[in-house]
């Protein structure tokens, strides 16, 4: 069979990504595995309709595809978004219609599953026979047992393909009724009092709903609210995964284009309001190409202690995934989401509402200091980071280790003394027969509250 290999991954053969395939190829030489380095390429693609072209053919004359990325901050990277939209724009989706498929994703497992999700959701929508995914920890080809592993995945992937299995389909296509907003007049201002505000747009038009909104949200303030458009930003490209901002924090951008000094401005604002339109399952590739971009702070969280909030264009209610990810990303900043401001309700009186509750809410909290305890998707994000960058990514990311030395987050339980001699301690106790008995059948109930009393006195 002729397989092609859609790659994600910015740095074309030299992906840790690539490898994987490779050594799918070396494992089943009778299949033929092409891959199109998609995000290395991608301003070919976009801009040689005749390279564009070939790129189709390719995908068009396979009889399966194989998406393989790594991950780039809980998604593909901005290249591969882009490829991925320009599918819908040069109405080419017949050319995915009925293809078998598979997603291949290196990673260090942190919200790869939104990755998987939102590829899964793509090939949905472009009518393709989804097979699964196969999530891969960077280094897990140098381990026998994990060979084995993928070994045995591809050929289930093959064999599926040869039998022509029945698939079935996981998400529903989003179905958003599109009307014109038609904001009110602001009789009454907020005061920002002293807060520092600023919002993020990527809007192209100034009559769309985005724009509208935006504005809406302005003119709830007394006095001039700073604005960006990402359309405006001279930024040069994505984020090309080279890591030489990992030593230090310097962009391999910087002097080249506008993108450092325009995130670093944003750092000085208490409150920063996300907005955008949806475009596929996520938002558009520039807003992808900012997240991704931003990484020259690696994982350090640079928006810690800030109130975020998001004003869309679209039906995000029926888009849990990216949800998901927008909220994990402010857990993962140690940011506050305030909350999501969307049009799909259709009512431009209820929006209005929802807009000034925002403009509010992001004061009051920002006069508090507000921030929404972490969930899972922060605390296991923040354990993942904390363990990889202590271990075997503290070379590379330097920048990363000395900042988490210094900020406190090295906080491995081992460390707490008290609690390791305490735990020890009670679990000989519980050795004894009578003791255990006397433990568990009668005090343990009292005693996890027996901390709290005096403070509730």
């Amino acid at each position: 069979m002729k397989i092609a290999v859609l790659n994600g991954s910015p740095k074309g053969e030299l992906s840790v990504t690539v490898q994987y395939i490779k050594f799918i190829q070396k494992s089943f030489p009778e299949h033929e595995l092409n891959i199109i380095n998609i995000s290395q390429m991608i301003k070919k693609i976009e801009n040689n309709k005749d390279y564009f072209q070939e790129v189709i053919e390719n995908i068009n004359s396979s009889d399966a595809i194989i998406w393989a990325f790594p991950l780039y901050v809980f998604l593909v990277a901005s290249q591969y978004k882009r490829f991925i939209e320009l599918i819908t724009e040069n109405n080419i989706e017949h050319i995915f219609k009925n293809k078998y498929t598979c997603v291949l994703t290196t990673s260090i497992n942190f919200y790869d599953h939104t990755a998987h999700n939102y590829m899964h959701a793509v090939c949905d929508d472009l009518n393709m026979k989804y097979l699964g995914f196969y999530s891969a920890e960077m280094m897990d080809l140098l381990d026998e047992n994990k060979r084995k592993n993928l070994t045995t995945f591809s050929q289930n992937f093959f064999e599926d393909i040869k039998s022509n299995v029945t698939t079935s389909k996981c998400y529903i296509p989003i179905n958003f009724q599109k009307f014109s907003y038609d904001p009110s007049i602001n009789h009454r201002k907020i005061d920002y009092n002293n807060k520092k505000l600023v919002i993020v747009s990527d809007s192209t038009s100034d009559n769309s709903n985005l724009s509208l909104m935006v504005e809406k949200f302005k003119s709830s303030f007394n006095g001039i609210i700073a604005s960006y458009n990402l359309n405006d930003i001279d930024i040069k490209g994505g984020c090309l995964g080279c890591l030489e901002c990992s030593y230090n924090n310097v962009c391999i951008y910087e002097g080249k284009d506008g993108f450092v000094d325009f995130y670093n401005d944003l750092i000085n604002f208490d409150i920063v309001i996300f907005a955008g339109s949806l475009k596929d399952r996520y938002l558009s590739s520039n807003w992808k190409q900012f997240f991704d971009r931003g990484f020259f702070y690696n994982h350090v969280p640079i928006f810690k202690g800030k109130q975020i909030g998001f004003i869309l264009s679209g039906a995000l209610n029926q888009n849990t995934n990216l949800k998901e990810i927008l909220g994990g990303y402010c857990e993962w900043q140690h940011s506050n989401l305030v909350d999501f401001v969307t049009d799909e309700i259709g009512d431009s009186n209820v929006i209005d509402q929802k807009i000034e509750t925002l403009a509010r809410q992001v004061i009051r909290a920002a006069e508090s200091n507000y921030i929404r305890p972490p969930t899972f998707l922060g605390v296991g994000g923040a354990k993942i980071f904390r363990d990889a960058i202590y271990g075997s990514m503290r070379f590379p990311f330097q920048a990363d280790h000395k900042y988490y030395k210094k900020n406190g987050l090295y906080n491995f339980p081992q460390k707490d003394i008290k609690t390791r001699i305490q735990t020890m301690t009670l679990i000989l106790l519980t050795k004894i027969p009578s003791m255990r008995r006397e433990i568990y059948h009668k005090r343990i109930k009292k005693e996890m509250i027996k901390p709290f009393e005096d403070l509730l006195i």
